[in-house]
């Protein structure tokens, strides 16, 4: 895989599922190994929507509007001054994909893939976090998988957290 950016590696990676699946732990581990900054999706919500999340109120397409433009803005902003990062971000529908991957080139989707039994496992096993278990369920109606179109490393999520970037460090040949 050539990115746009003449290299064999991408500018971004954007790591993508639903909640729980180990995007942010993913994020973290890339960036501590590749020395990229990291940001979490969740950094980008205005305060009105972790607000309706916290309140067990799943975010509309209009909620999401302000979120995803401030994601795209970042990941823009990597590329035009020739910077590397990783963001995590559910990007459940293409539609969202689209806004922040869209016809970037040289920005990398990685699909963490897994079971609604052990994702829910893995939330009912989280604290401190605004996202109560019971949206779940709502994640994964909403999830539009990506399609080969949009050339996504897909990834088992039960795969230990070591493998799981061992997968992504070869896959995207950023080792």
């Amino acid at each position: 895989m050539t990115f746009a950016n003449g290299a064999g590696t991408p500018a971004v990676i954007v790591v993508m599922g639903v909640a729980s699946s180990g995007k942010t732990s993913l994020g973290e581990r890339l960036a501590e190994r590749l020395g990229w900054p990291f940001r979490d999706a969740d950094s980008f919500h205005p305060p009105a929507n972790v607000a309706k999340m916290s309140s067990g109120i799943p975010l509309t397409d209009e909620d999401r509007k302000p979120w995803l433009a401030a994601i795209a803005a970042w990941i823009d902003e990597l590329r035009t001054t020739g910077g590397k990062g990783i963001v995590t971000c559910s990007a459940l529908k293409k539609a969202y994909r689209d806004v922040i991957v869209g016809n970037r080139p040289d920005v990398a989707l990685v699909y963490l893939k897994g079971s609604r039994e052990l994702i829910g496992q893995r939330m009912a096993a989280r604290q401190h976090h605004f996202m109560p278990p019971a949206l779940l369920d709502s994640q994964f109606a909403t999830l539009e998988e990506p399609g080969a179109d949009e050339k996504p490393l897909v990834v088992e999520v039960e795969a230990s957290r070591e493998a799981i970037v061992e997968q992504v460090v070869r896959e995207l040949r950023l080792g």
